[in-house]
Parts: structure tokens; C-alpha cells; sequence
């Protein structure tokens, strides 16, 4: 198995910020309606900084893998960078080629999380 597909499924075996922020200033769900996949982020944003960030969703390897990888990446960081990623920075994350279906699923987290901060 390549390495990629055993960084998704670490990812989604074991996520990481998986749960919910209590206090939270946003709590966004996105959802593809072709598959079911569907993520809801929470988050705190203090000072322009993500200083907590969380995720529960169900669905496929993609949509929750991406979501771990994505909320570690950018947990504790900047506003601006957060509003900065790119759909293609997401699929850079994932590192294999996805059909459109699947580009929706991976995108779920990051257009929860933009949604998000930028309520905040």
C-alpha cells in the first residue's frame, strides 16, 4: 500500500481534532448530497487565530481523512491562511486522483471551516 492511502487511513482510523468545541464562535456543516458524506466543524477564533478547531461528520475514507488532515494542519494557525487554501491545497493533502464526486467529498471540511472563520 502506498503511503498516501496509509496517511487517509490512519486519518480516518484514528482522526485527529474529531469531536466538538464547546464554547464554540462556529459550528458549520457541509454536505454532498450525491454520496451522504456530510462534516461539521466547530471552532474558536481569538484574535485571528484558530485556537480550537473540531470535527464530527460520517461518510467515506475521503471526507473524514481529509477533515483530520485538514483541521491539523491549520489548527492554532492563522485566519488568513485558513481563507488562503485553496480546493487544490486540500487535494494536495490527499495525494491521489479523485473523480468529482469524491472532490466534493474532500472538499466538505475546508468549505466548513472557511464558512466558519470567517463568521468569527
Amino acid at each position: 500500500m502506498s503511503l498516501y492511502k496509509e496517511i487517509l487511513l490512519d486519518h480516518y482510523k484514528n482522526p485527529r481534532h474529531r469531536g466538538t468545541v464547546a464554547n464554540c464562535l462556529f459550528n458549520v456543516e457541509q454536505a454532498n448530497p450525491l454520496c451522504g458524506d456530510v462534516v461539521n466543524v466547530s471552532g474558536r477564533v481569538v484574535d485571528e487565530i484558530l485556537v480550537e478547531v473540531a470535527f464530527v461528520g460520517k461518510g467515506c475514507v475521503i471526507s473524514q481523512a481529509t477533515a483530520s488532515m485538514l483541521l491539523e494542519k491549520h489548527a492554532g494557525g492563522l485566519v488568513v491562511d485558513i481563507l488562503a487554501c485553496t480546493p487544490q491545497d486540500v487535494l494536495h493533502l490527499v495525494q491521489m486522483e479523485l473523480g468529482p464526486n469524491r472532490i466534493k467529498c474532500a472538499l466538505l471540511a475546508l468549505m466548513a471551516l472557511q464558512a466558519g472563520v470567517k463568521k468569527c
